[in-house]
């Protein structure tokens, strides 16, 4: 068998790894992010790139730092905005050990990128106005500091005096692996015009005025998404409202950048509203609403337009049975571009606004992220990935919906083995299909069953962290199935699972199984299942339901679910999906009498979304209430991999490394037998 990188979890992890992309104003560049091993082999640092649109020049090298660069969005002038912890070569940036991201900008004919902007807290998430030069950034503020030198100060005495208390006086306080507060976000704006021409020899570069147009945010704008018209004289973004018990929802605000006032835009007491787009002749917003949950009826995701300038807005093509995700408008203004989740794919669909219809461009295999339209509105650029490659960029043709690949700045893999379909129809009458990674090889391959987390997804994209091609390598066949409740099947197939997860989730995972153990090329006898988050759920509800598997995986899992809903970073939401009573019956934990399967447990420490109390009470109750517990002088055959400083996916990549060593040795013990001297060695560095 031919050796790739899949084989050697340390050319695995050294593989870079593209994300992002822009396009110039003119539709003349685009830009790209690649990630990649720094010297140590201990942390990613991203680099900008520039991919030739029209698919004839290689990519080519824009930044370099030992800190990386991110955020990249161009000017209207052609010029690269982008967000940097890097030194600033005339020692202007703020003294500090822990740099943090300045705005760098890099002239469009080429000059020595510098930095235009810096704030004591750092600065992220760059915006441009369309036909303006007016920028939109975020940076975070302390609740007290009434200007920038003021934030300065009280940062730095915290410091210095090492405190890291936080008084809260709302909900929520912290989100999947960071704390919330004292700070938090705000929305700045500054013209990024002639003020930024590079001055004479001797003269200290000017910096741009940034103006807080949220200065009374407090935590409205935690994880919610802004943009700005093109224009530049009005922002559109989320806004999180308080509500009674802990709750929220968001709401949509409007921002006049020239004297401040907000107006609430939209605000729909049954939905969030979210993900904010403008059109190109500043009339319209796209938004996407998502209706609130309750326990018995799962939410709706559909795509909406309101007038910026206010009205009662309008649901697109409300008929369509998918959930449209980051709208793009056409130059025109005569439609949008969405993506959405669609039969184990996510393509690209056009909706056109007169007629209130949807087709769909794209006809691959694949999932497309990141569209972006030339300007005179006949193609688009997008990052296309597959189980079959990582994100690389394309160009697709809106007439015909061809796609055509761009040279990448990175090289697609030679992957160790095909990919498939399956699928089968279950007792209701539901179909439920699965992607299947089958070895190279003409023995009978062992089975993974690898369960998706969320629950509300699908198994559709190249993951660097779930990567079934690492045990595709090792001979194991990987089984990616779409029970109820993942997306792209339509909303009867969510609801189905609603509230009730451990009842069609647990059958559709059972069912797609028996299609794929009864395949010539499986191994029936020789079966693991594993999953994270909600696949880990999952994974802890098949261990307490079956022994039909001779190993389970559980990855960042839910486990009591009575304790899990009240300490989840999110604790009204749980609310709006389960009542206490479906809650305790659809809880993993009652069953741990009936788990007679190893089990491996994995959890970090910094994962808030499902905290670490979830795994250190599973591990306990597996050695002492288990079917299978420990023995009388303690041994056991279940493992326990924690991460003291690691979040919910664990993406250091030496840690990486070591999960799937851990979770290969695992498995070659339970599945494969190996025993005596062929035992599976665990890494010696673990002690």
């Amino acid at each position: 068998m031919t050796s790739t990188p899949f084989h050697d979890l340390d050319e695995y992890v050294a593989l870079p790894r593209l994300s992002g992309l822009v396009l110039s104003p003119d539709g003349s560049r685009l830009v790209t992010s690649v990630a990649t091993l720094d010297a140590k082999r201990t942390k990613f640092v991203t680099a900008l790139w520039e991919v030739d649109p029209t698919g004839e020049k290689p990519a080519r090298r824009l930044t370099r730092s030992a800190k990386g660069e991110s955020s990249a969005a161009f000017t209207p002038g052609g010029d690269l905005l982008f967000t940097s912890a890097r030194p600033d070569p005339d020692g202007k940036a703020a003294d500090d050990d822990e740099p943090v991201p300045a705005l760098w900008l890099m002239p469009g004919d080429g000059a020595e990128a510098r930095i235009v902007a810096h704030r004591a807290a750092g600065l992220g998430g760059v915006h441009v106005a369309k036909d303006a030069d007016v920028l939109l950034i975020g940076s975070d503020v302390l609740p007290s500091a009434t200007d920038a030198e003021t934030d300065e100060k009280l940062r730095k005495a915290r410091k210095e005096k090492k405190v890291q208390a936080i008084l809260h006086d709302g909900y929520p306080v912290r989100y999947w692996d960071h704390d919330l507060g004292p700070e938090s976000p705000h929305l700045f704006v500054a013209q990024v015009g002639a003020d930024v021409v590079a001055p004479l020899a001797g003269a200290q570069d000017p910096r741009l005025t940034l103006t807080d147009v949220t200065p009374e945010a407090g935590s409205a704008l935690v994880e919610q998404s802004a943009a700005i018209s093109p224009d530049g004289r009005t922002v559109v973004t989320g806004w999180n409202l308080p509500l009674a018990r802990g709750a929220q929802r968001g709401r949509l605000v409007a921002i006049d950048v020239a004297s401040g006032e907000h107006r609430v835009l939209v605000d729909d007491p049954e939905a969030e509203a979210w993900s904010p787009v403008v059109s190109p002749d500043g009339r319209w917003v796209a938004f996407g609403r998502e209706t609130l949950s309750t326990p018995h009826e799962a939410p709706r995701v559909t795509l909406q337009l309101v007038p910026l300038a206010g009205g009662e807005p309008r649901t697109l093509v409300e008929s369509w049975d998918r959930w449209p995700q980051h709208p793009v408008w056409l130059p025109d203004g005569t439609g949008l571009l969405v993506t959405a989740d669609d039969d184990g794919r996510s393509p690209v669909f056009r909706i056109d606004v007169e007629s209130d219809e949807v087709t769909r461009l794209t006809s691959d295999d694949a999932t497309f992220t990141d569209v972006s339209v030339s300007p005179d509105g006949s193609v688009a650029f997008a990052l296309r990935t597959s189980y079959e490659a990582p994100a690389h960029p394309v160009r697709i043709d809106l007439t015909t919906g061809e796609t055509t690949p761009l040279i990448s700045p990175v090289a697609t893999p030679e992957l160790p083995g095909t990919l498939t379909e399956i699928e089968t129809t279950t007792q209701d009458g539901r179909r439920v299909r699965a992607w299947l990674a089958l070895p190279r090889t003409e023995e009978k391959a062992p089975l993974l069953l690898w369960i998706h987390g969320g629950p509300l997804g699908s198994w559709n994209a190249w993951s660097w962290r779930w990567n079934p091609w690492i045990l595709v390598a090792r001979g194991y066949a990987v089984l990616l199935p779409d029970p109820a409740l993942s997306t792209g099947y339509g909303q009867d197939f969510v609801q189905a699972g609603w509230g009730a997860w451990g009842a069609a989730p647990y059958t559709d995972l059972m069912a797609i199984t028996d299609v794929a153990e009864a395949r010539d090329d499986i191994d029936e006898t020789r079966t693991a299942a594993m999953g994270g988050s909600f696949g880990g759920y999952m994974a802890n509800w098949v261990a307490g339901h079956t022994d039909r598997f001779q190993a389970v995986v559980t990855h960042a899992s839910l486990w009591a679910l009575d304790q899990f809903g009240p300490t989840t970073d999110a604790a009204y939401y749980w609310e709006r999906e389960m009542t206490a009573e479906m809650a305790l019956e659809n809880s993993p934990h009652r069953f741990v009498d009936k788990i007679v399967t190893p089990m491996l447990v994995i959890h970090g420490d910094r994962d808030y979304r499902v905290p670490i109390g979830e795994g250190l009470r599973l591990w306990y109750e597996l050695l002492a209430k288990s079917g299978l517990p420990a023995d009388e002088d303690g041994r056991s055959p279940h493992r326990f991999l924690y991460f003291p400083d690691e979040n919910h996916w664990v993406l250091s990549p030496q840690h990486a490394i070591v999960w799937y060593q851990v979770v290969e040795a695992f498995l070659a013990e339970h599945v494969l037998g190996r025993t005596g001297e062929n035992a599976p060695v665990y890494p010696e560095i673990l002690g």
